[in-house]
This record gives C-alpha cells, structure tokens and sequence, in this order.
C-alpha cells in the first residue's frame, strides 16, 4: 500500500492542539501473532452455537449503552465530536449489536431453492474465517460496530487498524469488547502501519478486508485485496446532492443546515450539494445564511485536526478566488486550534475545487438550477454516488426525481433512512457493498449450494 510517511498513533485535542497520549506502533510479530491467533479463534467460534454467539453479541450492546458518556468524552478528546453526539452515537452503535443479536438467525437461517428437484437443495450462510477492518476517525464506534456486529454473529474474526488520531477510542473499544465476553483473538485491536496492512492482507488465512475512509485509502486497499484475490467492501467519500424541488424555504433550510452541521459536516453521507430550483433558491440561500449565523458558540465543534481544518480552509479560499461567493463563516481559527467556522458558499462552478473534492467540514454549498431536469444532471455529474435525498410538498414530484439519481442510498422528503436495519453503501467512487441491515450480514460469507439427493431403492 503505497502512502506518505506513516503517522504515529496520538490523541490529539483538536481543540486546543495539545498532545494528549501517543501510542507506538504494533510489532511485526505481534501482527504475525494477532492473524495466527484470530485464525486459531476461527476454529473453535464459527463452532459456538449461533445463539451462544448471539449473546455475547448482545452483551456488547448492553456494555456500550452503560459506557455511552465515557466513549463521548473520549471521541470529544481525539476528534473533537461534541458530547451529546458522541452519546448518540454510542448508543445507536449499541442498537447495531441488539439488532444483529436479536435478527442473526433468522438471516442466517438456510434459505430452500424451492424449484429444485430430485431431493433437497439451500444456501448455506457460513462464515469465512479472518477479516481485516480498516476504519476512519470521524465515528470512531459506529464505524466499529458496523464491521463487528453482523461478523460476530456469523461467526467470522476480526483484526481492527484504527485511524491514528483515535488510538484511545480503539483500546476502549477493544476492552468493551473483552469485558462483553468476546474471546482471545476474535477480535483484535492492532496500531498497524501501511506496510503491515499490506502483509495481513497478502496472508492467506485472512479472508476480507472492509475499508471505511478515503477513496485514495479505499483504492490502495482494493488493489492490495484484488492481487491477492480477497473480497473487499468500501465505503469511501460521498458528494451526496440535497435537491430542494419546491416547498417551506425557512424549514427546508433548517433540515439541510441541520443534516450539514452534524459532526461538523464530516460525514460521508452529508449533503456536499445543495441544489435548489430557481423558484426558492433566493429565499432559501437567505434563509441558509440565517441557519450558519446563528449557529454560534457551543455548538461550534472544531475540526478533527488542524490539518483537516486547513485544507477545508484552503478549498474554500481557491473557490473565492475564482469567483464564488462566500456568505457567511469561512475563518480559520490559529494554529494549532482545528475551528473552521460554519459557511455558507454559492457559485461554485467547474474548476473548482469545491465542484470536484469532497468538502469535509462545515461548509453548505448551494447551486441554483432552472428546473428538474437540470437538477438531475447535476446531482448525477459526480464521480460519487453514496447517498442523495429530494424535497418537495408533492410526494409524486419528489419521488419521480428520486428514481432517476445515481447513488446507493435514495430518500425523499428526509435527509437519510437511518437505522440498523437500514442498509448502508454507496456506488461509482463511493465504493461497494454494503453495511448495516439484512444486506449487511450477507457480505463476508459463505453462500453454500447444500444438495441432498433423494435416496434411490430398487427391487426384484
């Protein structure tokens, strides 16, 4: 895997820019440790009964909802989430596990090839063996708890590299998972670097690799996984659309802003796009404008780190100076504080940095079209195709747009469907497969055609 020079695994306040803890890397015998324990655990857990599995499932989701406050404090620390998100996020992750623990046999239930003749034939969910998890900072337990969940069910193994700025979420992460009764090797937690990613993915014994993070990460990974002949989920940048057809300009503004600002605006399915009709377009961008000048004080989070804050600082700077008009916000906080203040940002065309690059952050950037027509061609010109949502006070209307974008993830009349039973993945540059739901649990396993013929007797 090709990559810059390796970052240290440091918690980092991005608040303040104070180091609070660093971390030395893993050995390379202890990742030679790790995948030969993680393949020894595979024998006997693919073997636990399903519902002892699901159990202990269970129990992850109990311990996380009791922890939820101490995975928000940390998640504020290294990333600079603010707390009540970090809460919620820990506990929808919670509802990940239950839902898996409570839904696994049933969706790993043999499925009947009813057509077949001449005796019995299913498909058979197995588990595959070891898996290698490569996750991002911006949910540092949601993004956890997507991979882990329906993979503990089913029976496979887990080593976990997460992001180098979140090395305390990682630890706690992997303690929850012990103090829930997870056993020795089916779940590790590794401070991996890029060459050691690129050895556990070339052993033999490990079966998968998903990757959450950035399209030159998701990339990288899928070349290491394709040449050693290994299955791979992405889920990687996002440019979602957020298309305004007609209605309320006030209220409409308030949920785009809303589903914008949350965690900042670094999220991958967050609306990137505004695209809104001519009909509305002047009223909501006074609207918006309204929205980020008053969202002031406390809810301000910083960035995740002044490097990520710089560079969206940059993007929106090479936007204004070849013509865009920037409302609202914008202002760098100093170094080595990661504040970016909320913004608002119009006219943006191709050339642009902002038109091609995902805007991780704070930043709404709003695009005026003449019709729906135009709408659609825009929301469809990206490279990504994670999610997009359309609205309008006709259902019909807003559904006949919807159907025609491009992109994993479609909603009308509501940002994003949101729960663990709601599948998750995008198409194009946003990566494939999917995560979350019945959809899910469906990505590393063993499909197996089981056949029993019927028994054959003759006589004289």
């Amino acid at each position: 895997m090709t990559a810059t020079a390796q970052l240290p695994y440091r918690s980092t306040n991005p608040a303040t820019g104070d180091v609070l803890a660093e971390f030395d890397t893993t050995t390379d015998d202890q990742v030679f440790a790790a995948i030969a324990a993680a393949d020894e655990a595979f024998r006997s857990w693919r073997s636990t009964p399903l519902d002892e599995r699901a159990d202990v499932v269970r129990t992850v989701g109990k311990l996380l909802r009791e922890r939820a406050d101490d995975f928000a404090k940390l998640a504020q620390l290294e990333m600079g989430k603010k707390r009540g998100q970090g809460a919620g996020e820990t506990r929808f992750s919670a509802s990940i596990f239950e839902f898996y623990a409570d839904r696994g046999a049933g969706l790993l239930a043999d499925e009947p090839i009813p057509t077949f003749t001449g005796g019995q034939a299913v498909i058979r969910r197995q588990p595959v063996g070891v898996l290698l998890g490569v996750m991002p900072w911006n949910f540092p337990v949601y993004q956890i708890a997507r991979f882990a969940a329906p993979n503990l069910v089913l029976g496979n193994t887990m080593l976990l590299k997460h992001a180098e700025s979140v090395p305390q979420c990682a630890l706690a992460f992997a303690e929850l998972m012990r103090d829930a009764g997870v056993p020795e090797g089916v779940y590790t937690n590794l401070f991996a670097t890029f060459d050691q990613v690129a050895t556990i993915i070339a052993d033999p014994r490990v079966q998968g690799v998903s990757v959450t993070g950035s399209e030159r990460a998701g990339a990288a990974i899928a070349g290491l996984a394709g040449q050693s002949l290994k299955k791979c989920v992405l889920e990687l940048g996002g440019s979602d659309p957020f298309i305004v057809l007609d209605g309320d300009p006030k209220e409409l503004a308030r949920t785009a802003w809303n589903f914008r600002m949350h965690n900042m605006g670094q999220a991958c399915n967050s609306n990137k796009r505004i695209i809104v009709l001519d009909t509305i377009y002047d009223d909501f961008v006074t609207e918006l404008v309204a929205a980020a000048e008053a969202f002031t004080g406390e809810e301000i989070a910083p960035l995740s780190s002044r490097a990520a804050a710089e560079n969206l600082a940059a993007q929106v700077a090479d936007a204004v100076d070849k013509g865009a008009t920037l409302h609202t916000g914008g202002v760098l906080a100093e170094a080595p504080k990661a504040y970016f203040t909320p913004a608002v940002l119009t006219g943006v065309t191709p050339g642009m940095r902002a038109y091609t690059e995902e805007l991780f952050g704070p930043v709404a950037v709003v695009y005026r079209v003449a019709d729906a027509e135009e709408a659609v061609a825009l929301a469809n010109s990206t490279d990504f195709g994670l999610g997009a949502s359309v609205f309008s006070a006709d259902t019909a209307r807003a559904e006949a747009v919807a159907r025609r974008l491009e992109a994993g993830m479609v909603n009308v009349n509501t940002p994003s469907g949101d729960g663990p039973d709601i599948p998750f993945g995008g198409i194009k540059r946003s990566g494939f497969g999917r995560e979350l739901g019945t959809l899910g649990i469906d990505e590393f396993v063993n499909k197996q055609v089981y056949v029993v013929a019927e028994s054959s007797s003759s006589s004289d």
